[in-house]
């Protein structure tokens, strides 16, 4: 799974234009040009598209956060030069106040089920026993459910 296709997945489900995009890259602390948003939301076989690195996404995930749920005191959250699915899923999970039974419910409207034991092992530290790599289908289902949510 590509982070253009998390970042063309949000917008749509979310709505949000390009100014609104550039402000939430903004309040993270990345500076962003309506073409480079542009390029990064084209398809794959478009010739003017962009790959989105890691960085860039992790700024727009953090801006997220902060759209949707405050600045907090202090300083921005420093963006992660390396992602993974279960960095991005927590993200995503913390900006949108979901709790493990919205999630599990987001992941019913795409018809694929999971137990509370399962999604509970994509947020734990890496080191435990317990700990999984989140799948690019959960991920892409996860979207799905949220863009039935949110977008209708």
């Amino acid at each position: 799974m590509t982070n253009n296709y998390i970042l063309r997945q949000l917008r749509y489900t979310f709505d949000y234009s390009d100014s609104q995009m550039i402000q939430i890259f903004h309040i993270a602390g990345k500076e962003v040009s309506r073409s480079e948003i542009s390029n990064w939301l084209k398809k794959e076989d478009d010739p003017d598209y962009k790959n989105l690195v890691d960085k860039n996404l992790s700024y727009f995930l953090n801006g997220f956060i902060i759209d949707r749920r405050g600045k907090k005191e202090g300083h921005l959250p420093i963006a992660e030069s390396k992602l993974n699915n279960n960095i991005i899923l927590r993200k995503i999970k913390i900006a949108l106040n979901l709790k493990d039974e919205d999630i599990l419910e987001l992941l019913s409207y795409a018809n694929f089920r999971l137990s509370k034991h399962e999604l509970s092992a994509f947020f734990r530290k890496p080191t435990q026993s317990q700990y999984r790599k989140c799948k690019d289908q959960i991920i892409r289902n996860f979207l799905y459910g949220l863009k039935i949510a949110y977008a209708g």
